[in-house]
């Protein structure tokens, strides 16, 4: 960790639900958020494959090349998680003034990533939290696994500024890091002066974020080694209730 970088806030597992309740922002190790999610480290780690395999975002208006991903929905009731016909990811500019308005057809999630035990686990326990914070009931998931790298020489992980994302809950995981420097985590209080910043280099560590409350961003990021090829992957998974954006 270099002298200007923020060391995470990380939180017991214990003290989520209470977080989001009262700030609107969470954090874990990765070792935490997989006891979190009741399954082994290892389980996670064992996805990361998965992100050597995404495909190039065609749709950013930059004309940037640094971005990779998939997006797959699904939709959590209690216990039941089901995936959904695939759809386009859309948003309204009020929450992304880039990229909204936009049907967006990213490729699906795989198969066998969609399949793993860990998976169905993780939006299980997603959706326990979003229902902490808003009451039982169904959640409309959106996945997004993304790549940013460094082959435009700078990666934007959020070419859209500081946002919202016009859903109840946000969960960021920070799943590898590599030959990079930047990408810093910037959570704002949407409607006061408070803030936080940090920097994710734990493998599988987890941000959460209560969507109204709060808005977020991460800085960009450059090659380290200058010359090198850098990239960093993260899993962003959205929790709306009463539908899926757009419908």
């Amino acid at each position: 960790m270099s002298a200007a970088e923020f060391s995470p806030p990380y939180l017991s597992p214990n003290a989520i639900d209470t977080a989001l309740r009262e700030r609107g922002v969470g954090l874990l190790s990765g070792e935490d958020s997989a006891a979190w999610i009741g399954v082994p480290l290892a389980d996670l780690r064992a996805l990361e494959p998965h992100w050597d395999r995404l495909a190039p975002d065609a749709y950013l208006k930059d004309g940037g090349r640094y971005r990779q991903r998939r997006h797959s929905c699904f939709v959590v009731d209690g216990e039941r998680v089901a995936l959904e016909p695939h759809r386009a990811h859309w948003q309204p500019v009020e929450y992304n003034a880039l990229h909204g308005g936009m049907q967006r057809w990213f490729e699906p999630m795989e198969a066998a990533m969609v399949n793993a035990p860990a998976w169905s686990l993780l939006l299980r326990r997603l959706a326990a939290a979003a229902s902490a914070l808003r009451g039982e009931r169904p959640w409309y998931v959106e996945a997004h696994p993304f790549r940013i790298d460094t082959t435009d020489g700078i990666g934007r992980p959020t070419p859209e500024g500081a946002h919202r994302d016009g859903v109840d809950l946000v969960a960021v995981f920070l799943v590898q890091r590599h030959a990079i420097k930047g990408g810093e985590s910037r959570v704002f209080e949407a409607n006061g002066p408070s803030g936080q910043r940090f920097t994710l280099r734990d493998p599988w560590s987890l941000l959460l974020l209560d969507d109204r409350r709060v808005i977020h961003e991460s800085t960009p990021i450059q090659p380290d080694p200058a010359d090198g090829h850098g990239w960093r992957d993260t899993l962003v998974v959205t929790l709306r209730a009463g539908g899926f954006q757009g419908e």
